[in-house]
């Protein structure tokens, strides 16, 4: 990114005031943000920058942001249809963290301001995130009065950015995957020579591609070609490198609230592509200030308009598969073409409309949005469109004004029709299957149990059952059965069955039954949702786990799952059952003791290790603390939530990739010892855990009657042997990267699974 700096001065980064306890993006309440240039032509500053380099910003003096000051920050004029020169307010990016790197506010260092130049109502950004984020991970936005030098500069949004923060919190990940901001670098609109990111594959050069996608990672090109030519010339192995339902629920999204300022419409922009740790993208919305019919053209050959601006009749009309026969949409075009993928996409308009548009209640929440706001929009002298308009537009169209200079359709004058229309079209006409009394044989498992999951559903011909044991994890589909064969009752009473292993971790399900005309979810927002089945596990009493060994200067040894060297903490289950630690707490402050609290899911078995990354990034999983170690030496402690200190121990400076343990192992005292990480102590050997290339996993580790072994390629022969070498079973995996093998002979006690590709791993048989 090129800073290219009109005016340079130094100041001491300060704050002033106390940071009230509120989230910057909470919608019911309005932010004060008042902005200082030293230089008076600070507007027509602006202009130039953004005029010679978009990614250009010039230095202001301060910024405060809800009383609290910095100084030294970094600003420049955003948009493309929205920004003009000519316009008293345009749309702004503040950079917090321009000269002092570490500056933020409650965590946010960039401050993102919509000018509301196509939105009489101010709302529609706010509303529409609130209600994507019902269905998928989405930035929030809410409202911000500016002031800049001292002049009340008026209302704009305040759109949280989508980077490394969001991903990292959202998705599991450490943020370093590529990522894709899905608008032309040069701005889209009639006349732009940049192209459309519109997803088309067109050549095997990624420099074809470089002014339609904004890469905001440090490589990606290859990943984006593939997910392009996979659309081209593959789409039914689209699934392993795109999270379709998450695709879905954004084209359903765009089309219910006419969102035409998105992939669906005519710049086929506005959206991120996040690639996450299961090598699926993931796309995410961006830019909602011209939702519910703010933008109104689709692209010629998309659906009607031709390319030109809709009416309101044809908004209200849009048809649902609108863009599903047009190759320039190949996102939509493709999927839409796998006729279970339709159906799952009306499924989810289906829902939308439900929850969103079947009364008035969307209405309500636009005129609670609008009175946290009312009085400041009432001082705004330089708002694109009057009062009156704010006032009318939640129901009228608004006519005159507006950074483009023409009408804008009232929201529910559009949504009420439109719901309407929706419900009666033919693609949404159909009976859906209705999916009622979702159970489980067991409601706490133990870890290895066999779970059978049963629902009644009517007016469907097959029924599916998702399931995954990990949050970040991709879900698995299984049959399920009306059979009288899975503890379903007798055939053809209308209940399916299938069964799942209890994974000792997490157990996470939804259902989705379709016929030939339709489908449905249970719970209707699966994937984003779906239902929790919690193992049985009992907690820890003291002495039972200790603290073992920590790493507080990781220089050269093991790293997490994201190939992270981070500080680290090995805790040692002494007894002879598998523990559940949630709601036990970790610290390196006592007087703070539950600064890190132990989640669902933090499960620890009989003689083994759990390990905890204590790098401040809770975002990555729940074995990642929200603390760091310092090197020069401090405190640990592991208590539970009544006070009851269950270890604790000091240390003083440490040394690189030297670690601080018990010796013997899970009893002695601590002493400097070569780092042993998730084993046995030594004094004299050092173990370094690398992650499996290939990807293999056994689950429920312990087991009870089935062990599942699952791997990212195929398994070829499985073997199960004892600790003397002696092989107990053997199978043939060799065309498939998923096997459950039962185990149910087997004496309790430790086993080695022996994989062809990966060595052997060990496992417990439970009792």
């Amino acid at each position: 990114m090129s800073k290219i700096t009109i005016f340079l001065f130094s100041l001491i980064f300060f704050v002033s005031g106390a940071v009230h306890a509120q989230d910057f993006y909470d919608v019911s309440t309005i932010q004060e943000i008042k902005l200082t240039f030293e230089q008076t032509n600070w507007d027509a500053l602006l202009d130039q920058l953004k005029a010679t380099d978009e990614e250009a910003y010039l230095l202001a003096l301060s910024v405060e942001i809800n009383g609290v000051m910095f100084d030294s920050v970094g600003v420049k004029y955003k948009g493309n249809s929205t920004y003009n020169a000519n316009n008293l307010k345009n749309p702004l990016h503040i950079e917090l963290n321009y000269v002092h790197p570490n500056a933020d506010y409650l965590g946010y260092s960039d401050v993102k301001l919509g000018n509301g130049a196509a939105d009489p109502t101010f709302v529609r950004e706010a509303l529409s995130y609130e209600i994507l984020s019902k269905y998928m991970v989405s930035p929030r936005a809410n409202f911000v009065k500016l002031w800049i030098n001292g002049t009340y500069w008026g209302v704009y949004s305040n759109q949280e950015s989508i980077n490394k923060k969001l991903v990292k919190a959202h998705l599991y990940t450490d943020g370093d995957n590529p990522l894709f901001k899905c608008n032309p670098v040069g701005g889209a609109g009639p006349g732009s020579n940049s192209g459309n990111p519109d997803l088309v594959y067109s050549s095997a050069d990624s420099t074809a591609y470089y002014a339609k996608y904004e890469l905001k990672s440090n490589f990606g090109w290859a990943q984006l070609l593939s997910l392009m030519g996979t659309l081209k010339n593959s789409p039914e192995q689209i699934a392993s490198i795109l999270d379709v339902d998450r695709a879905l629920w954004m084209i359903a999204f765009n089309d219910v609230l006419v969102n035409l300022d998105s992939y669906t419409g005519s710049f086929a922009q506005n959206y991120y592509l996040y690639q996450d740790e299961n090598g699926r993208f993931i796309p995410i919305v961006w830019d909602l200030n011209m939702s519910f019919g703010g933008f109104t053209m689709l692209t010629s050959g998309g659906g009607p308009g031709g390319g030109g601006q809709l009416s309101i009749t044809q908004m209200q009309q849009l048809d649902p598969l609108v863009q599903s026969t047009n190759a320039s949409r190949p996102l939509i075009q493709k999927l839409l073409a796998n006729p279970v993928y339709k159906r799952q996409y009306l499924a989810h308009i289906r829902t939308i409309l439900a929850e969103n548009f079947a009364n008035t209640a969307y209405r309500t929440r636009a005129l609670e949005m609008q009175a946290v706001i009312d009085q400041a929009v009432l001082e705004d002298t330089k708002k694109f469109f009057t009062y009156q308009n704010f006032s009318n537009n939640i129901d009228n169209q608004s006519t005159g004004g507006g950074g483009f200079g023409g009408n804008v359709t009232g929201i529910t004058q559009l949504m009420s029709a439109r719901n309407t229309y929706l419900n009666g079209t033919s693609a949404l006409s159909p009976i859906a299957p209705a999916i009622t009394n979702v159970t489980t044989s067991t409601g706490t498992p133990i870890p290895g149990q066999l779970v059978w999951i049963t629902a009644t559903v009517a007016n469907a011909t097959t029924v599916t059952l998702g399931f995954r044991d990990k949050s970040w994890t991709v879900f698995q589909k299984l049959p399920m059965w009306d059979d009288g064969a899975h503890e379903d009752g007798a055939a053809g009473d209308g209940v399916f069955g299938a069964s799942i292993v209890a994974d000792a971790v997490e157990n996470q399900y939804y259902i989705y039954a379709e016929n030939a005309s339709a489908g449905r979810f249970s719970p209707e927002r699966a994937e984003y949702e779906f239902y929790h089945l919690n193992t049985a596990l009992p907690s820890p009493i003291k002495g039972q786990v200790v603290i073992n060994e920590l790493l507080a200067n990781n220089q050269a040894g093991s790293t997490d799952e994201f190939g992270q060297m981070e500080d680290w903490l090995e805790i040692y289950n002494r007894s002879n059952e598998a523990l559940d630690l949630v709601g036990l707490q970790l610290t390196d402050n006592p007087s703070n003791p539950g600064k890190f609290v132990f989640p669902r899911g933090s499960v620890i078995l009989p003689h083994d290790y759990l390990m905890v990354w204590l790098d401040e990034d809770g975002g990555q999983g729940i074995n990642h603390a929200s603390f760091k170690l310092s090197g020069s030496g401090e405190f640990l402690m592991l208590s539970d939530s009544t006070g009851v200190v269950f270890d604790s121990v000091s240390f003083g400076q440490q040394l690189a990739d030297i670690s601080f343990g018990r010796y013997p192992n899970g009893t002695g005292n601590f002493e400097q010892m070569p780092t042993t990480f998730d084993a046995p102590n030594s004094l004299t050997s050092a173990v370094v855990t690398q992650q499996d290339p290939g990807g293999l996993r056994l689950s429920p580790n312990p087991a009870g009657d089935v062990l599942q072994v699952e791997s990212t390629t195929s398994l070829g022969v499985v073997r199960i042997v004892d600790l003397v070498g002696r092989k107990l079973v053997e199978l043939d995996g060799q065309q498939n990267k998923t096997l459950r093998v039962s185990v149910a002979d087997l004496k309790p006690g430790l086993y080695w699974v022996q994989v062809q590709h990966s060595g052997a791993h060990v496992f417990v048989k439970g009792q």
